[in-house]
Order: C-alpha cells, then structure tokens, then sequence
C-alpha cells in the first residue's frame, strides 16, 4: 500500500483536532479549582462531588435515566421487529419502507421537533374538547424518543442480518425444528448482537438529545441537556463542565461497545 501523503495526514490531524479539542478543554476545565473564568487555577475534583448535591441535577439524572432506559426497551423492541422483517419477508413497497426508516435520521432535528410540537398541540386539543387534560411532560418525550429511535434499531438489525441467507433457517427446519425454534436457535443468536449495539445506539441517541426534548418536554420536564442548556445561559461552571464530560464518557463507552458488538468475528479453522 501507498504511504499516505504529509499534506493529506496533517490534514486529517487539523480536521480531528478541530472536532474533538473543544471537548478535551471541557473535560481539562471540569478539573479547574477556578469557580468562574477559563484561567487555570489548580486541579480539583470538587465539582463531580459538589455536582450530584444539587437536587436539579438529580431530578435532570433522574429524568434522563428514565426516559433513555424506557425509550431503548420499547425502540429496540420495535425496531427488532422491523429490521427482521424487512430483511426475512420480500414485501411490496420495500424500498418506500425503507425510506421512511432513513427518513428520521437524516431529518432535522429541529424539524421533527417543531412537527412533534405541533402534532402534540393538535392531540391536545382534541382531548380537551372531550373534556381530558394533556401536558407535554414525561410522555411526550418518551413518545418523541422512541419516533427517531426505532430507525437506528431497525436499520442496525438489518445490516447485521444482511449477510445471512434464508439457507440457514431453512436447514433448521429441515432438521426437524419448528419455525419458533428456528427463529430462538439461529435467526434470534445472529440477529442479538446487531440487536444489542442497535439498543446501545439508541440509549445513547435519548441520553444526549437535546432538540427534540426541549420542544417536547415542556417547562416541567427537564433532562440533563435542557439542564445544562439552561445553566449555560447564566455562564459556563466547572460543574457544567463536569456534567458535559460524564455525558461524553456514557456516550463513548456506549458507541465503543456497539461497534464491538457490530464487529465482524473471525471464523474458527
């Protein structure tokens, strides 16, 4: 192979530099003994304990844990649904289908945000034409989150299966197993780890999404995004900081898990 030419490798290091040294200087400041500025003023850990003492912070934790453990479940049940079927049944209006899953990831968020806004606002006002009260809260970001979640679990658990034929399960059944059998003993152990990053993906996507939920979540609800977007507005802390860099290492370790688990393994000889 051809050595990568200097300019081009100086490049990439400038592009990665540009990406990644903001969060590095947020998680060196979340360290700073200095309550306000960007001045270095000594190393100090206080921030991570003084952080969880603040009640909002634990209500935000609180909020975000739940709505990302509970939207993960039902998106990853969903969407493991979706992707076997598109990749098990030959149906009609597939590649329609298909794009309607791609649909929610490269939409905008500010775009689905505005339209779950207003879709809540239309359901809202029905429901109090019928005498019935509705506020946007805790289920309407639980909703708004499994809305993009399902595409990721979906399109993960396809791609994971895409390199598997029909042969397989069909040799199953004609060693004598029933369709329940085959599915629980080869579809199910193929499609598990494309299932499992396809879960880590989306507990991720709810953990550190900020668009949708502040459009959907209402002033009541507020998770650790809105959280820090609201804190960010009367100036950056070193406890904000130190909230950021918890939220960068969840993410971290949950995207390196899920190309672990995407990750091609090597046949034994």
């Amino acid at each position: 192979m051809k050595r990568t030419h200097p300019a081009l490798s100086a490049w990439a290091w400038l592009v990665y530099a540009f990406l990644y040294l903001p969060i590095v200087v947020v998680i060196v400041f979340s360290f700073n003994d200095s309550r306000f500025g960007a001045t270095w003023a000594g190393f100090t850990t206080k921030w991570y304990g003084n952080l969880f003492a603040r009640a909002d912070v634990r209500e935000a934790v609180a909020h975000t844990l739940e709505i990302a453990l509970l939207s993960t479940v039902l998106s990853t049940l969903l969407g493991t649904l979706v992707g076997l079927g598109l990749w098990r049944y030959t149906i009609r209006f597939r590649t329609g289908l298909t794009f309607l899953l791609v649909m929610p990831i490269v939409m905008p968020d500010v775009v689905m945000g505005v339209s779950l806004l207003m879709f809540y606002a239309f359901v809202r006002g029905l429901l109090e034409r019928a005498g019935w009260t509705f506020d946007n809260g805790f289920w309407t970001v639980l909703l708004a989150h499994v809305t993009f979640q399902i595409s990721y679990v979906a399109l993960t658990v396809r791609s994971r299966l895409a390199g598997y034929g029909r042969d397989l399960e069909e040799a199953a059944r004609d060693l004598g197993a029933t369709g329940l059998k085959s599915f629980l003993h080869v579809v199910l152990p193929l499609a598990t780890p494309g299932v499992l990053a396809g879960a880590l993906l989306a507990f991720t996507l709810s953990l550190d999404d900020f668009v949708v939920t502040y459009f959907t979540s209402g002033s009541g609800f507020r998770t650790l995004p809105v959280l820090i977007y609201t804190n960010v507005k009367r100036g950056i802390t070193p406890d904000i900081n130190a909230l950021s860099a918890l939220l960068v290492l969840v993410t971290v370790v949950a995207i390196i898990t899920a190309n672990a688990l995407l990750r091609p393994r090597r046949s034994v000889p």
